[in-house]
């Protein structure tokens, strides 16, 4: 026996179950289609979201973040830094910044020296100056290495 003569002869369910099927097939098919335009909203307040979102999103974020402080029990600042770190960082640089400046003046202010030389820790800075630059030379004791340079002297004709 063949399909159709099955589906006519014997089970009149299945002949309604396939012909619904068909039915619902072809008003599938011929059916119109409608579509609307996609708009992409962003979340992020940053870009353009809902400004309200910016308190969750914050939170989400906090959360997620699993960064351990380097040290425990040491106090920090508000972004999470070690305050004696960031205290030693700022007198080096203020120090630094100190050096550098009188080491400026030397050489360039107004009671400038012809020749000089500087040592701090491992560096060694000299300086020699010429009618039209100044040489510097800065030498690392520890590993040797050698850097030169040779700055113009303003000319005023």
């Amino acid at each position: 026996m063949t399909m159709p003569d099955l589906i006519r002869n014997r089970n009149p369910r299945l002949r309604i179950a396939l012909s619904l099927a068909l039915g619902l097939g072809i008003a599938a098919i011929t059916a119109p289609a409608e579509a609307q335009d996609l708009v992409y909203q962003p979340i992020n307040p940053s870009f353009g979201g809902n400004p309200f979102n910016s308190s969750h999103l914050l939170g989400v974020a906090n959360a997620i973040n699993d960064k351990e402080p380097d040290t425990e029990g040491a106090a920090t600042d508000g972004a999470g830094n070690n305050i004696n770190d960031t205290f030693v960082r700022q007198l080096q640089s203020r120090l630094l910044s100190e050096l550098s400046r009188d080491i400026t003046d030397s050489i360039f202010g107004e009671n400038a020296v012809e020749s000089g030389e500087v040592v701090f820790g491992s560096q060694r800075i000299s300086f020699f100056r010429t009618l039209t630059d100044v040489n510097l030379t800065i030498v690392d004791t520890e590993t040797g290495s050698v850097s030169e340079f040779s700055v113009p002297l303003l000319q005023i004709e």
